[in-house]
Order: C-alpha cells, then sequence, then structure tokens
C-alpha cells in the first residue's frame, strides 16, 4: 500500500485547480462566442451563471471528492448508494471521451507554438499552415507527443501535478496579463472594450444570450465535469471548501475576460472591417488563422504570436492533465498501480483519438456529443446532492469546521435551478441540431445512440464497479507520514 499523496499548500492546490479549469476554452472560444452575443450583454449573464451554474457544483465537487476520497465511481456510489455508481461512471467517461478529442487539440497547440518560434507561419497567408496541417496525417505525431506529456506528469502523482501547474499557471497568467495590456494599447482598442462591456437592453432579453452565457459556463469552468472531484481527493483535511469553489470560479472566468479583451481590442484596432467575419468564424478559424494575421499586421507581432500559441499551449496541457488524472484515479479506485493505468491510458487514448485527428467530422462529432454529454454529468451531480438531502449536503460536506466561509440556504436553491439549467441546456441543443440529419455529425439519432451504449455498459456493471472500488467503506485523509488504512 502506498502512501496518499495530498496537496502541500492552499497555493499549490488553486494552481492545479485552475490549470484543470483553464483550457482553450477561455482563450479561443470565450472571445467568440462574447462577440457574437452582445458583448456587454453576454458578460452580464455569463456573471450570473457564474454564480447559478459553476459555483454551486463546484462546491458540491469539492464537497464530494474530499468527504469520501474516491474518484467519480466510487464518490456516487458512496453519496448516492450502491445503485448509482453507474452514474460515477458516466461522469468520468464524458470527461474521458472529451480528453481523446482534447489531446489532439493540444497537438495543434504545440504544432503552432512551434511554427510561431521558428517562423514557419507564412505573413502573407496564415491560413496556409492550417490548411496544410490540419486533420493531416502529421497530427498524430503532436497527439502523441501532448498526452506523453500529460501522462508523464500524472504518473509522478500529486506532486508531479501540483509541480507543473506550478510553473504553468503563473506563467499563463503573466502571457495572457502582457497580451491583453499589449491590445488595450493598440489604436483604436477603446472600441473593442466598449463593445466587450456595454450591454443592451436588446442583448439583455434576448434568452440567446443567456443560452450561449450558460453554456459558456458549463464548458469553460470545468464544473460538473468530475476533474474537480478528482482533484479534491488530494485535499488537506482542514482545507476550506467553499472559499476554493468561489477562488476557482473566479480565477477560471477572470482569464476568460482577459482574453476577451486581447482578442476583441486587436480586432477592432487592427481589422475593424473584417470583424464579423473574424468573430463568425469557429474556434480553431479565429486561433489558427485569425490571430496570426492580426499579429501580422501588428509592430513586433512576431513576438506577441509567439507568446499566444505559447499560452494557448499551457492552457491546454494543464487541462489534458486533469482529464489523464481522472482516468487513472478511477482506475486506480478499482485497484489498479498508478504506473499501469497511466500506461493503459496512454495506450486506449491514443487510439481512441486517432479518428478525431486525421478526420474532421469525426472530430465534430465527438466533440459535439460529449461535450452535450457533459450537460447530462451535471445535472447527475445535483440529482446526487438531492438523494443526499440538500440541506444536510450542504451542513454536513460544505459547512464543515474547517470552513471560513458560510453558504447559506441560497445554495440550495441554485441546485435545483441546477436541474433545471441542465434540462433546459440539453433540450436546447437538441433544438438547434434538429434540422440535422437523424444520424449526421450532428444528429439526434448519432448523438443517443452513443449515450445509450454508454449508459446500458455503465448500467450493466454497476455491481462490478462497487465491487471493485468499496465504497461502502469512506477513505479518511491520514496524518502526513502515515500509511491510510487496508481496503479489505
Amino acid at each position: 500500500m502506498t502512501q496518499r499523496q495530498l496537496f502541500s499548500s492552499r497555493w499549490g492546490m488553486l494552481v492545479a485547480m485552475l490549470g484543470m479549469a483553464v483550457g482553450t476554452g477561455n482563450i479561443w472560444r470565450f472571445p467568440r462566442i462574447a462577440a457574437t452575443n452582445g458583448g456587454g450583454s453576454f458578460l452580464v449573464a455569463w456573471v450570473v451563471f457564474l454564480l447559478l451554474w459553476s459555483v454551486p457544483l463546484l462546491l458540491v465537487e469539492f464537497a464530494m471528492g474530499k468527504k469520501t476520497r474516491f474518484g467519480t465511481v466510487g464518490a456516487f456510489a458512496q453519496i448516492m448508494g450502491r445503485k448509482y455508481a453507474w452514474m460515477g461512471a458516466w461522469v468520468a467517461w464524458t470527461a474521458i471521451a472529451i480528453m481523446f478529442t482534447y489531446a489532439v487539440v493540444a497537438g495543434w497547440t504545440i504544432r503552432y507554438s512551434l511554427a510561431a518560434i521558428f517562423g514557419q507561419i507564412p505573413l502573407e497567408n496564415p491560413g496556409a499552415l492550417w490548411e496544410s496541417f490540419s486533420y493531416s496525417w502529421s497530427v498524430p505525431l503532436f497527439q502523441g507527443l501532448a498526452l506523453l506529456m500529460g501522462l508523464v506528469v500524472v504518473a509522478r502523482g500529486v506532486s508531479g501535478i501540483e509541480r507543473a501547474a506550478r510553473f504553468l499557471i503563473p506563467a499563463l497568467f503573466v502571457l495572457v496579463l502582457v497580451l491583453a495590456i499589449r491590445a488595450v494599447t493598440l489604436p483604436g482598442a477603446e472600441l473593442g472594450l466598449n463593445f466587450l462591456f456595454t450591454p443592451t437592453w436588446e442583448g439583455l432579453t434576448d434568452y440567446r444570450v443567456w443560452l450561449a452565457a450558460l453554456t459558456q459556463n458549463a464548458w469553460d469552468t470545468g464544473a460538473g465535469w468530475g476533474l474537480v472531484l478528482t482533484y479534491a481527493v488530494y485535499l488537506r483535511k482542514h482545507e476550506d471548501t467553499a472559499l476554493n469553489a468561489f477562488m476557482l470560479g473566479f480565477g477560471n472566468n477572470a482569464v476568460s475576460l482577459l482574453a476577451g479583451i486581447m482578442v476583441l481590442c486587436t480586432v477592432f484596432s487592427i481589422m475593424p472591417d473584417a470583424a464579423n467575419q473574424i468573430v463568425g468564424a469557429d474556434n480553431e478559424g479565429i486561433t489558427f488563422i485569425w490571430v496570426p494575421q492580426l499579429f501580422a499586421r501588428m509592430p513586433a507581432g512576431g513576438l506577441f504570436m509567439v507568446l499566444f500559441f505559447v499560452a494557448l499551449f499551457f492552457a491546454a496541457i494543464s487541462s489534458l492533465i486533469s482529464m489523464v488524472e481522472l482516468a487513472t484515479r478511477v482506475l486506480e479506485d478499482g485497484g489498479m498501480s498508478r504506473l499501469r493505468a497511466v500506461v493503459m491510458i496512454g495506450i486506449v487514448a491514443f487510439i481512441m483519438g486517432l479518428p478525431s485527428a486525421v478526420n474532421q467530422n469525426m472530430f465534430l462529432n465527438q466533440d459535439f456529443v460529449w461535450s452535450v454529454g457533459l450537460m447530462v454529468s451535471g445535472l447527475f451531480f445535483a440529482l446526487a446532492v438531492f438523494k443526499f438531502g440538500v440541506d444536510r449536503f450542504r451542513t454536513e460536506l460544505i459547512n464543515t469546521a474547517s470552513s471560513d466561509m458560510h453558504i447559506g440556504r441560497w445554495w440550495n436553491v441554485a441546485m435545483g435551478l441546477v436541474i433545471v439549467q441542465a434540462v433546459v441546456l440539453v433540450v436546447w441543443w437538441l433544438v438547434q441540431v434538429r434540422g440535422e440529419g437523424l444520424w449526421s455529425i450532428y444528429g439526434i439519432g448519432n448523438m443517443m445512440a452513443q449515450f445509450a451504449v454508454a449508459l446500458i455498459l455503465f448500467g450493466a456493471l454497476n455491481g462490478w464497479m462497487v465491487r471493485c472500488t468499496h465504497p461502502e467503506q469512506e477513505r479518511t485523509v491520514p496524518p502526513p507520514g502515515e500509511m491510510p488504512p487496508a481496503i479489505p
């Protein structure tokens, strides 16, 4: 039996958690979604749902991980009962399925970081590199390299994750801050700031703006993914759950806001005539085609292009590490050694991500299907709270003796709203793709078939998963230097 590792300090825990939460969605998706949904109006809705979706779910994940000391499968079985391990398996699977495609994205960021450093992005036609590289057979090389980086860090345990985060996250914040400062000092940048921070009544009364803001919170904070729960397994005994959840939520969104300032101020300053075309592009188009064009027209743009893609790489790899750790934690709970679990995850993740690496349709399908699946994961966390008892969960698991911040009854109401929000999000996404062919990339039949296979499999394996994880025995955190109790 190996000694359980814990985060060495609140700072170590916080940077690791921020590394989990801050990903490419903060840097490439947030500016696009904010710009296409009214700028300032979107920001208002975005902050509201930070408090109504992200923070309530972050509190749940912190509390479940710290209380049970299990990954998602064992945690759900312990909080809800042995019959509900399948819910934890769903949460784990959706994050792992996202990991398969996310490793591809992380590989893209490695390629572009190197291209920016060595001047390989042609300034006269920045999109040429993307056209020749994307979904080609050279992508798996970088996909594998990104996975290898994440696997090496996770293989070293919590101390490895913490050491990596202590470098990656401060560096990421500095890079994004430098880029944002440069953007606001460009001529005409005030137009971007006015757009981003000026709400309109028309935008505030548009239900689509609010749904877009809710979706962004569901995807870029990591709330409801099971990643926070996994890291919370390694919290020190007297860590303040409530304060950590608020710090994580607001810290993550601060990076998104800086990214929005950086992109929109640059767009309005450098290429105002193409602003509509830029913000209307997809995530890859903004990042790998338009951003290089913006930097190409900026004084010292080559340097800032390097900083941008390195920041994007840091965001991608830190989030990928957390996804690998989630899968590793689940396998360790089942009795597998960490090293063996990491090796198995690496092999499976590379093979399962390979179709998305070389085929755009497969990438888009898997990204869409399991992104919607993450909203179902958020619903399952809320249901776990109600099964346990909402008020009991808040008083026993969140407002512990070590909590400096007291969470009031507003949270009880918020958890009910999380269920409503999750259902609304899933229905909204189904409505949006209703015109697609039933079995197309975004087809409802395609998505539901994949959901059904996963749910049937996890339901059939529920008893086996319970026996493997022994959730009937609560795991306690031993004092430093002591061994955890043996599991019979």
